[in-house]
C-alpha cells in the first residue's frame, strides 16, 4: 500500500471520526493552531483534533456550515459508513464513555458486528469459544486500540486488573495489561490469530491468506485459541 494511499485512508478516517462526533447537538469544529479542532460546545474541550486534509474531506459537498460565533456545525452528515474490505459486518466508529472521570472519554469502536459474532452466526463455534473472544475484544475497546496491531503487547508492565474506582487511563492501562497476559497465555502460533480476528476484527479468511495457512485451516486454527484463551479466564 502506498505512502500516499495510507495518508489518504487516514484523513477519510479522520473525517468520519470527526463527522459522528459533529452530530452531537451544539457541538462544532473550529481553526486551532494549525489544524481544526471538533467540541461538543463552546469552551469545552477538545474531543478530536484533525489536520487539512480531513477538514477538506468533512467539508465536502456543503456538510459544514459557518457559524456566527464563529466555526462550522455539521448541517450534513456524511455518508454512513460500510464495513472495510476483508472485515465482514464492522463499521469503525467512536462512543463517548464517562467513567469516573468529569471528562468525556471517547474511545473507538466497532459499532457493526464483530466477525466473532459473524462467524458464530454460521455455527462451528462453541458457545464459551465466542465468550472469551468478545471478552478479549472488550478489552481492547477499552484499550482505546480498536484495529491496531501495532502495540507490543509483551512489553506492557502485567497489573492486578481494572478495578472499578481506577480513573480512565488507568482503565486503559489496565486493559492493555489483561490482553497481554491473555496472549501470552495463548501463546505464540495461536495468538497471532486472535490478534487478527477479535483485536483486529479481520475476516477469518483474511488472517489465513496472512498467516499463511493452508486454506479452511483457519477455523481450526482460531477455535483452538479461543480454547486456550476460555481456559486462561477460567471459563472451562
Amino acid at each position: 500500500m502506498s505512502a500516499a494511499f495510507e495518508r489518504a485512508l487516514e484523513a477519510e478516517r479522520l473525517a468520519a471520526r470527526a463527522e459522528r462526533l459533529l452530530r452531537r447537538p451544539g457541538a462544532l469544529i473550529e481553526v486551532k493552531g494549525l489544524g481544526y479542532v471538533v467540541r461538543f460546545g463552546p469552551r469545552r474541550g477538545v474531543m478530536l483534533t484533525v489536520d487539512e486534509a480531513a477538514f477538506r474531506l468533512l467539508a465536502r459537498d456543503g456538510a459544514l456550515a459557518p457559524r456566527r460565533e464563529g466555526g462550522w456545525r455539521l448541517v450534513k452528515p456524511l455518508a454512513p459508513p460500510s464495513p472495510p474490505p476483508g472485515r465482514p459486518g464492522v463499521i469503525e466508529g467512536e462512543r463517548v464513555v464517562i467513567e469516573g472521570s468529569s471528562e468525556h472519554v471517547v474511545l473507538k469502536a466497532n459499532l457493526g458486528e464483530s466477525p466473532l459474532a459473524w462467524l458464530a452466526r454460521r455455527g462451528g463455534l462453541e458457545p464459551v469459544e465466542i465468550c472469551a473472544g468478545e471478552r478479549l475484544r472488550e478489552d481492547f475497546q477499552k484499550a482505546g486500540t480498536v484495529g491496531r496491531l501495532t502495540m507490543n503487547w509483551d512489553a506492557q508492565p502485567r497489573g492486578s486488573g481494572g478495578g472499578q474506582g481506577l480513573e480512565p487511563a488507568l482503565r486503559a492501562r489496565a486493559a492493555k495489561d489483561r490482553i497481554a497476559a491473555a496472549l501470552a497465555a495463548v501463546g505464540p502460533g495461536l495468538r497471532e490469530m486472535l490478534e487478527r480476528v477479535c483485536l483486529a476484527e479481520t475476516a477469518l479468511q483474511v488472517a489465513e491468506r496472512e498467516l499463511k495457512l493452508p486454506r479452511r485451516a483457519g477455523k481450526t486454527v482460531l477455535k483452538l485459541a479461543l480454547q486456550r484463551l476460555a481456559m486462561h479466564y477460567r471459563m472451562v
